[in-house]
């Protein structure tokens, strides 16, 4: 009977050591289901911010191709309305030329009037000429490329103009190229 007690005992214990295992078993199901809704749950974030982050770099993309394209047009555009502007310039140089008997002082009058409508056309454009004689030697705008002696004139004086300056706006085009005095 000792022995009856004791498989009895011990099947008992195997029965609470499976219930426990069995417990245990269910747990770790439990939690390793937990885990993988979780782990469903990060992924499907990942991949939503991966798209929206795909989304935003085509839309940068598109953006960027957009403002390269109006730029270009842009450009273009005032090119275009420049070289308008430059044209009729272009057609009394031609008329000019094609005169084969004119005197000299014809031909002068011409180039003058030709210079008035080219001075014309960069005023109508903004362009602003820089460097008279008299005025004050300034480098922001000027470029000296030699000093004389005047006693008539001041200090830092500009005594010579070789080529005229302009400017658009604060934009200097080209530097005027002087001689100043004293």
């Amino acid at each position: 009977m000792a022995k009856k007690d004791k498989d009895v005992k011990e099947e008992k214990q195997d029965s609470e050591v499976d219930e426990v295992h069995q417990d245990s078993l269910t747990e770790l199901q439990e939690q390793i289901e937990a885990l993988q809704h979780e782990l469903e749950q990060i992924s499907a974030a990942r991949n939503e911010e991966k798209d929206q982050y795909m989304r935003v770099l085509a839309e940068y993309d598109n953006y960027r191709k957009r403002t390269d394209r109006e730029k270009a047009a842009a450009y273009d555009g005032a090119a275009a309305d420049t070289v308008v502007e430059f044209l009729p310039v272009v057609d009394n140089m031609e008329l000019a030329l094609a005169q084969t008997d004119c005197s000299a002082e014809d031909l002068r009058k011409g180039v003058e009037m030709i210079q008035k409508n080219l001075n014309d056309i960069l005023s109508k454009l903004g362009v602003v000429a820089m460097g008279e004689v008299g005025e004050l030697f300034n480098p922001e705008y000027h470029q000296a490329v030699s000093h004389i002696e005047d006693e008539a004139l001041g200090e830092n004086i500009i005594a010579t103009v070789y080529r005229k300056g302009y400017r658009i706006g604060d934009k200097i085009v080209r530097h005027a190229t002087v001689i100043v005095a004293n």
